[in-house]
């Protein structure tokens, strides 16, 4: 049986915004030092965070757990859309997941390899828990669109040298739509590569395959990415 646990997701000069967690009875000692109110004199301060690396704020967190608060509001909006991305969930569903996450993140915090990037850490636990859990959960609508910035969208119809007659708000409407078609292997190696903007190492030590294998998956996912966008356009004429 779970029990509600709280911890304060982001600051604000005004008050503390509280995030849910729930948490297993057998992990309840763990992390019962962040189910009180943090003051925030204890802390180190928002401005003084925005110039740390992702490295350097975890090594922070290990001195003073109270500061895993501003990864919390470093990685929130990234990997709520990532398990989005991944995944065919629903947004309550995805928050219920990324919710789960950060306390995955926060127990072994202590296990972080300082020899990898903090981000490729996280987003390897992001992954393997949304894969682990999605299929319990309640797919999102059919055509749901999850935003792509435009700067994404050139990106992608450069890589994949898109057709001139393919223009970008095509484009960009339909990305989701033909990454949902796609295996997941190969809508996966792209969200992480095009969207997620993570290099080859990166992406080989969040999946856990050599990067001959990545670079073997991408250039297979961009050629079936682009078969489906090609259909996608005769469809629409």
């Amino acid at each position: 049986m779970f029990i509600e646990t709280r911890l304060i997701a982001s600051l604000s000069k005004d008050e503390d915004k509280l995030l849910t967690f729930p948490c297993k009875k057998a992990e309840m000692k763990k992390f019962s030092c962040l189910c009180v109110l943090i003051r925030k004199a204890k802390m180190l301060k928002i401005e003084e965070t925005e110039n740390l690396s992702d490295e350097e704020l975890a090594k922070l967190t290990l001195e003073n757990q109270d500061n895993f608060l501003y990864i919390i509001e470093r990685y929130k909006l990234k990997l709520f859309n990532y398990v989005r991305r991944i995944s065919d969930v629903c947004d309550e569903d995805a928050e219920d997941i990324l919710q789960e996450v950060f306390l995955k993140v926060y127990l072994n915090m202590n296990d972080f390899d300082q020899d990898l990037k903090f981000s490729t850490w996280i987003y390897s636990i992001a992954r393997n828990h949304t894969i682990s859990s999605h299929r319990k959960r309640r797919a999102r609508a059919e055509g749901y669109a999850i935003p792509i910035d435009d700067e994404t969208v050139k990106n992608i119809m450069i890589e994949l040298d898109a057709p001139k007659a393919i223009d970008e708000y095509f484009l960009q409407s339909n990305v989701q739509k033909i990454l949902d078609k796609l295996e997941s292997k190969y809508s996966e190696v792209l969200v992480l590569k095009f969207i997620e903007e993570k290099n080859y190492q990166e992406i080989s030590d969040i999946i856990k395959k050599p990067m001959g294998t990545v670079a073997s998956m991408i250039n297979r996912a961009k050629k079936e990415f682009k078969k489906q966008l090609n259909g996608n356009v005769e469809m629409n004429h």
